[in-house]
This record gives structure tokens, C-alpha cells and sequence, in this order.
């Protein structure tokens, strides 16, 4: 018999509709994916190379379980550079990717019992890591009048004797929401006398649009940093998604208890990898800048391509590479039969006919929308939004 902390899972429907676009693929259909949520660009060749002298010099054994000593300086410099933070060396711990650092960040906070207080929509695997450390899930549904983010009255409302953890993604897979300094002072400002830890994923910081100015949780006030935990690391903003490096920064205490649980898992991350990203945090930037600049002219050609189709509604995103928009006015619709009542219904006949993948909001807790990646080239997105479009029209009433 299988453990009930597998049961009460539920699977990725990022990864299902990822299977199901590949299958196709492998019959030679051609597919239009929205689905993958990294970037189409290969890493930078400098960060490559390094990758390669590392091999070269026999950098290949164990490293040290909180990762080298090489890499959390440079981390420590990066998140100085940043967003003028200061961290010692033992509050910062390489993972074998940030999702790992997600991972023992809340198993070492939250107990049997514990309430963490999820926005909505969110990142598919944070509701399931608190169910897995035994914490209840506390989740504050927003909206797209309000660019899918968070109010402080919300907030407060959420909060009780049992909380423990809030979770916040900025910016947000899946909406693309980023929030200014004022926005996250107003949360701040609930959190600064209560007794809550904040884990502040910062994975996508660097991909932020039309000059919005990123800023960290940690950085609203030397007593919020005590208790933040920021989660960042290279996959997003240096294309390094297969590497698996990420990290987390946070008070002393924290870090050891996340030590101590990598230890019995994975111990130290991959070290050629952690050769790759000290040279993607101290190397030429260029590459990096470049992506960004790319994405945001997808995003807005994306965008101005859902506003033309009638029933869509969509916020302009300001960061990562993903777009939300809400498809509920076709659920009074259906394609041969077979009527469209949710999100994964609109995604599966978005596959059938027209074959362009996406993933389905429900997964996310908002089942009125669906998820389109925009880390695809240009010319995918021009057909496949096209093709969107043209389906469309093929769908009747109930």
C-alpha cells in the first residue's frame, strides 16, 4: 500500500499537458506550445565553458552539502549588488534547484497544524509542499481587477493564531503579476508585529517589464528580513533550467535546519553546475539583458493578440514569461458534443483541434483561466495564437 502522503497529491497539469504536446510531436503532428515554463534560449556560451574548465580541472566530486564555499560568496556579493542585503556565508544554501530550496524551507518551518497562507493563483507545487510537511493550506483567492496580487486587508483577514508561513511569488507563475515597493510594503506592514515567516520566491526577479523596479521582500525592513526566506537561482534568468542550481538566503538558524534536512536528501547540488552559476552571477550580464528585452516584445505581441479575440479578457503582465488570461465566457460553449465546463476542457480541445498547448488555471487554483508561456520563439507564438483565434469560431452553445 502506497503512503497517504502520496495520495492526497495531485498530479502537474503543466507536466500532463507538456505529455501530451510531446506525444503528438512523436506522431509528427506539429504542435504549438505554450506550456513549458523556461526559457527557449540556450545558456550563455561563457557560462558553458566555464561549465566545461570545470570538468577539465576535475571539479567533479562531492561538494560541501550547503554548496562551495565559491559559489555563496558570490551569491552573497550577487544579493549585495542586488538589492543592497547583507547575508554571512552559513544564512545562504545552494539546492539542487530553487524548488528544492521551496522544499526544505518549509519542512523546516511548519508543523503538523500549521496554517501557510497561499495566494491564488499559484505556483501548481506550493500547496502540495505544505501538504507533504502536514501544514493546512490557507488560500487567498485574488482577482484580475486587482492584477492578481494580494491586498493587505485580504491578508490580515487570512492570518491566525496558527499561522506560521506566508508565500509569496514575485513575480507570480502563473499571472505574470509583479508587485512595486509601495505594494509590498502594504503587506509588510500586516506582517511586521506578527510572529510569521515569509517565503519570498524570487526566481523570476530579473524578468520584469516596462521599468517596473524589482525590489525583495527582505529588503522592506531589518526585522522582515529576519524572518523571510528569499528563494532565487539561476534557471530563469540565465537559461540554466536543466542545471538545477537555486538557493535560498535567510536567517542563520533557517539555513541550518535546511542544511540538515538537504543532508538526509540530496546533499550538495551537482558541482559542475555550481561551477556554471558562480559564473553566471560573476560573469558578462549581456546575454541575460538581452533575453529580457526579447521577451517583453513577445509578451506584448502575445497580449495584444488575446485582447482581439472576442470573450478573452487578460492583464498586461509585468514579470516572468507567462500570460492568464480568462477564457470563462466560452464554458457556455462546446465542440462536437462535448461541452466546455473548465479550464482543462478549454486546454483539452485547444490540443485536439487546433493542436496548441496550454495549461489549464485549475491547476493553479483559478479554473476561469489558462496559463500561456511566452519563453517560445516569436514565429510560435504568431501561428499559435492564430490558431487560437481560428478555433474559436468552431465552437457552438450548449
Amino acid at each position: 500500500m502506497l503512503a497517504n502522503r502520496v495520495k492526497i497529491l495531485a498530479d502537474s497539469k503543466t507536466l500532463l499537458m507538456a505529455n501530451k504536446a510531446r506525444a503528438l510531436r512523436a506522431d509528427g503532428v506539429k504542435v504549438y506550445d505554450f506550456t513549458i515554463g523556461e526559457p527557449d534560449y540556450p545558456t550563455p556560451d561563457n557560462i558553458k565553458q566555464y561549465a566545461k574548465k570545470a570538468i577539465d580541472n576535475n571539479i567533479t566530486k562531492y561538494s560541501s552539502n550547503e554548496g562551495s564555499i565559491n559559489l555563496r560568496k558570490a551569491i552573497k556579493d550577487y544579493i549585495k549588488h542586488e538589492f543592497n542585503l547583507d547575508y554571512d556565508l552559513s544564512e545562504i544554501i545552494v539546492s539542487t534547484g530553487a524548488k528544492q530550496s521551496i522544499f526544505n524551507a518549509v519542512l523546516s518551518i511548519i508543523d503538523p497544524g500549521d496554517e501557510v497562507i497561499i495566494p491564488a493563483p499559484y505556483y501548481v507545487s506550493y500547496p502540495e509542499i505544505v501538504s507533504l510537511a502536514q501544514g493546512k493550506q490557507v488560500i487567498i483567492n485574488t482577482s484580475e481587477k486587482n492584477g492578481y496580487k494580494i491586498k493587505p486587508e485580504d491578508l490580515e483577514k487570512a492570518i491566525t493564531s496558527k499561522t506560521k508561513l506566508f508565500i509569496l511569488n514575485n513575480p507570480c507563475n502563473p499571472t505574470g503579476a509583479a508587485y512595486t515597493k509601495s505594494e509590498l510594503m502594504g503587506l509588510a506592514e500586516v506582517l511586521r508585529n506578527k510572529n510569521i515567516f515569509i517565503l519570498s520566491d524570487e526566481i523570476y526577479y530579473k524578468l520584469v517589464y516596462d521599468g517596473l523596479e524589482f525590489a525583495s521582500f527582505a529588503s522592506l525592513g531589518e526585522d522582515i528580513k529576519k524572518r523571510t526566506i528569499i528563494i532565487n537561482g539561476v534557471s530563469k534568468t540565465y537559461s540554466m533550467t536543466g542545471w538545477r542550481i537555486g538557493f535560498g538566503a535567510a536567517e542563520r538558524e533557517i539555513i541550518q535546519a535546511m542544511n540538515k534536512i538537504q543532508s538526509h536528501s540530496t546533499s550538495g547540488a551537482c558541482s559542475v553546475s555550481q561551477e556554471a552559476a558562480f559564473e553566471a552571477y560573476v560573469g558578462d550580464q549581456n546575454e541575460a539583458i538581452k533575453m529580457v528585452k526579447e521577451f517583453q516584445n513577445r509578451r506584448d505581441y502575445l497580449y495584444e493578440s488575446m485582447l482581439a479575440i472576442r470573450g478573452i479578457t487578460c492583464q498586461k503582465a509585468l514579470g516572468a514569461f507567462y500570460l492568464f488570461p480568462d477564457i470563462s465566457y466560452f464554458f457556455k460553449y462546446s465542440y462536437k458534443g462535448k461541452p466546455i465546463s473548465n479550464s482543462d476542457d478549454f486546454a483539452e480541445f485547444l490540443l485536439d483541434y487546433a493542436h496548441v498547448a496550454v495549461v489549464p488555471g485549475g491547476a493553479s487554483g483559478y479554473d476561469n483561466c489558462i496559463r500561456l508561456s511566452y519563453a517560445t520563439s516569436i514565429e510560435n507564438i504568431k501561428s499559435g495564437a492564430e490558431k487560437i483565434f481560428d478555433a474559436l469560431k468552431y465552437l457552438s452553445e450548449k
